[in-house]
């Protein structure tokens, strides 16, 4: 479990293809305080550590994983926010994030607002889906590749999210350009909520 409040970014060093597994190497500052069999959030996917080296480390995406989030797309170089999971004893300054993206987005439009930014998604609407919490709602959360947001301005298969500079410079917001895919989570709340009133009819 996560709280959106990512850590810093990582820079990819090697991407390996292995038959529908792909390997990701990146390296961060806290590469030496990490543990074989760890999880990391990785632009919001909940990934395993499985190698540790020369300070690096390694992790592991299956097909599932690939098809639904933007991890196939990353190149060495590239930037991923990173998040290690959350500890329970302290304070939950995000909100509660799974590390399991529902599905990405595409950046639409980015605003400036006076010296923060007004980035505007849109994804994918399956009423299907929506009837089981996968939508957005004004002044919600939702995570955005790791990053714990408010919702604002959403409609049927977009939403807005501000970003102050400080997200925008410590995470991977400032690399986002008008095509941008992103992965999102929706709030896990939500979905309890529409499970148990659809449960309930």
């Amino acid at each position: 479990m996560f709280s959106g409040i990512v850590e810093e970014y990582a820079e990819v060093v090697r991407v390996v293809k292995e038959q529908e597994n792909l390997h990701l190497t990146l390296k961060c500052s806290f590469v030496d305080e990490l543990k074989i069999d760890q999880s990391v959030s990785h632009n919001g996917v909940c990934l395993t550590v499985v190698r540790i080296e020369d300070g690096t480390y390694t992790v592991t995406a299956m097909k599932e994983t690939i098809e639904r989030s933007n991890i196939g797309l990353l190149k060495a170089g590239d930037k991923v926010n990173v998040e290690r999971s959350m500890m329970m004893n302290g304070r939950l300054d995000g909100h509660i994030v799974q590390g399991h993206v529902d599905q990405t987005a595409v950046c639409t439009d980015i605003a400036d607002a006076d010296g923060s930014w007004y980035f505007t998604f849109r994804y994918d609407f399956n009423p299907d889906m929506a009837q089981r919490g996968y939508f957005t709602v004004d002044k919600g959360s939702v995570t955005v590749n790791g990053v714990s947001l408010t919702v604002c301005h959403p409609t049927r298969d977009t939403f807005q999210v501000a970003i102050i500079p400080y997200t925008y410079q410590h995470t991977n917001f400032h690399t986002f350009r008008v095509g941008s895919v992103v992965n999102i989570e929706f709030d896990i709340i939500g979905k309890y909520l529409s499970r148990m009133m659809e449960l309930t009819k």
